[in-house]
């Protein structure tokens, strides 16, 4: 075996400019997405220069590059131990398959078919569809049904009125026992609900079909929600004629409380939680904050269970209420600056007017014909440019682009005001706790390789993203991205949002197991490539130099402790003192990595050192002092898989960093993030 010298122990550093390497994640996505939805030469000269993921109005254009991300990582959490690309398709294709229902029967009723033509709608986050029904034979309260009136009949030998039901994405229909507040919108002549009427219902119990007995139906519900259309004319008189005659400030609680009615159309501007603390406990709900066409605020309430009807409503849509019942604010006690409120009473109807999604065309950036190499970005000849030039993409009514599902993925050089649902992959260079502000709020500086932004990462209780560390490769999806009044590009992400999540790449288990996810590099090329992450096969060496030490970390985030006086252990990166619940074990782990061309001083803790060392950190710390010295020595020329980081150099900027990340890096300039014992 041929060993290199010590005086070959190398100090590598980030080129600055060099040939850009192909990044395996990278790669993988891209053949994910070119094999799950490949476009034909006709389907690109039918598209001309314009791509739209949204077309024929069901959202059936093609995965987005970050579902397809976001999926993968999502299945490589799933399986520990390692996938491979096989597993990852076949995980890929059942997924959008469900979603999308491509295997489905495309036989639905007529009126059905030409109501979907017009259907531009966003589809709500609970909706299920009928067919599911009947596949699992299952319906939860908090499920939603985006149905069309398919028929209106009364049971044979009974006044029992019945609902056939169908929605855009089902072969199947399924018959509903209408609620008795609805009866009088039946009439086959003046009432609403007959065939063709869109609604939403929710908090529905499922009667399942019993052997002999016919096929599932849907139990009386109260929440369900008419859909009303402006372009309609009969829908258009309903709404001037009925909703509109009442205001917010034509209502007086006297005659409210003396048997007067309201009939109200309004804007739906906020949806939040609601909870009031009563002497016999609290009291949960939904705040409905509504604001009608002389531009009034009021606030309308939903209590226990009705708080399911929130389900069906979306933010930006005109709401009609028939009769809601008038409460005092006082009577509430809620913090209001109006007299009273609305409530969903037992005479109470709701009539919905769906906010429609707009959209836009984006133009594609130039960073996608530098950095992707899909065939649809002209990869047969680069210099023409890429075939697609714009993409269709959601707008909200306040100009907002939904980017979620962006067919390319997004680069930092591509930020712009007003985008939400951004993917980035990208290096963490910077990652501090914010302290101007009572929230938990983290700043993190994440590159690519066309710049680098801040994000600022809002936390609901604690930091819960485990070790995350300068050098750590990461996706990040859920990010907004929007100007702020002194017109800087601020760039958030909401723990708790939909669709909001961080996958710290370089410490998923499943990395070294996964020879789709890396590449083998040697340690003679980590100073002249361009990759965030490198993966190595290379042994233990100069042991008898190596530091081990064990020390206590925090627990929610990895990084280590500090003691102070009284006993007290300070987290500095957290900036919170650990209860003993939160104190674990670790190794501070020093140690010289070699292979076949080159030396490099490497640090690690937590796991992986574990890994290296094949002892827990307890178990070390429990050893005579005379094993702990001897004990590396027996690890020497140990053959390991890595995987390594820069995690100090050029990379990263010391100054404003508190003291215990210096303290975890010291002058090692690359941190194992995993390690693999292989012979």
């Amino acid at each position: 075996m041929n060993r290199t010298n010590e005086n070959s122990l190398m100090e590598v550093d980030y080129p600055h400019e060099e040939e850009e390497e192909e990044d395996p994640f990278l790669a993988l996505v891209e053949y994910a997405r070119s094999m799950l939805w490949p476009v034909s030469e006709e389907e690109e000269e039918a598209a001309g220069d314009k791509y739209d993921p949204y077309r024929n109005g069901s959202g059936t254009g093609g995965p987005g590059w970050s579902w397809i991300a976001s999926r993968i990582l999502k299945t490589c959490t799933a399986y520990s131990s390692g996938v491979t690309v096989a597993i990852l398709l076949s995980d890929l294709f059942q997924a959008w398959n469900k979603l999308h229902r491509a295997g489905a029967p495309k036989k639905r009723p007529e009126i059905v078919k030409q109501l979907k033509k017009n259907n531009r709608r966003t589809k709500l986050s609970n909706t299920v569809t009928i067919d599911s029904i009947y596949e699992k034979n299952f319906l939860s309260l908090s499920s939603v049904l985006e149905a069309v009136i398919i028929d209106v009949f009364v049971l044979p030998g009974t006044n029992i009125h019945m609902l056939t039901l169908g929605d855009f994405w089902s072969s199947n229909t399924i018959d509903l026992y209408l609620h008795r507040r609805y009866y009088d919108m039946v009439d086959p002549h003046s009432g609403i609900l007959k065939k063709g009427r869109e609604v939403f219902l929710t908090g529905c119990y499922l009667r399942t079909a019993r052997e002999g007995s016919g096929s599932p139906r849907l139990l009386p519900t109260e929440y369900l929600v008419i859909l009303l259309d402006e372009d309609q004319d009969d829908d258009a008189i309903l709404i001037g004629a009925h909703f509109c005659l009442d205001t917010f400030s034509s209502i007086s609680l006297d005659a409210a409380n003396s048997g007067v009615s309201y009939a109200l159309y309004a804007r739906i501007e906020s949806i939040g939680l609601l909870e009031i603390q009563r002497t016999y406990g609290s009291l949960q709900g939904k705040q409905i904050t509504l604001v009608d066409t002389d531009g009034v605020k009021l606030t309308f309430l939903l209590w226990g269970e009705q708080v399911l009807l929130a389900n069906l409503l979306s933010v930006g849509s005109m709401l009609a209420l028939d009769q809601p019942y008038i409460s005092s604010s006082e009577e509430i006690a809620i913090e209001t600056s109006y007299k009273f409120c609305l409530e969903y009473g037992s005479a109470t109807k709701l009539y919905l007017v769906p906010f429609i999604q707009h959209e836009e065309q984006v133009c594609v950036a130039l960073t996608q014909n530098r950095y992707q190499s899909s065939r649809l970005l002209g990869a047969i000849d680069p210099s023409q440019g890429p075939k697609v030039s714009q993409v269709t993409l959601p707008c909200d009514s306040e100009g907002s682009i939904d980017f979620s599902n962006y067919p390319f993925q997004s680069f930092i050089s591509d930020l712009r005001d007003k985008m939400t649902g951004i993917s980035l992959y990208g290096v963490v260079t910077e990652i501090l706790r914010e302290n101007n502000t009572s929230q938990v709020v983290f700043s993190l500086k994440i590159e690519d390789k066309t710049g680098a932004t801040s994000a600022k990462l809002h936390f609901a209780e604690s930091w819960s993203l485990g070790r995350l560390s300068v050098g750590h490769v990461v996706y990040i999806a859920g990010l907004t991205c929007s100007k702020t009044k002194h017109n800087r590009l601020e760039v958030q992400w909401i723990e708790k949002d939909d669709g909001a999540s961080l996958v710290n790449l370089s410490c998923m288990p499943a990395l070294l197991n996964s020879s789709c996810l890396h590449k083998s590099s040697c340690l003679i090329n980590l100073s002249s490539s361009t990759s965030y992450m490198h993966i190595c096969r290379v042994w233990l060496d100069r042991i008898n130099h190596c530091y081990v030490n064990t020390t206590f970390s925090h627990s929610l985030c990895g990084r280590f402790v500090n003691e102070r006086p009284g006993g007290v252990f300070e987290c500095s990166f957290c900036q919170c003192n650990c209860n003993d619940a939160e104190l674990v074990r670790t190794f501070d782990l020093k140690i010289t990595l070699a292979d076949e061309s080159a030396k490099v001083l490497v640090w690690c803790t937590g796991q992986t050192a574990t890994e290296l060392l094949q002892i827990s950190a307890d178990e070390f710390y429990e050893l005579p002092e005379e094993e702990q010295i001897i004990y590396p020595s027996s690890l020497e020329n140990e053959r390991f898989m890595v995987a390594l980081v820069k995690c100090c150099g050029k990379r990263q900027d010391f100054h404003g960093l508190n003291d215990n990340l210096n303290r975890e890096t010291d002058a090692y300039s690359w941190e194992i993030t995993r390690a693999l014992k292989y012979e």
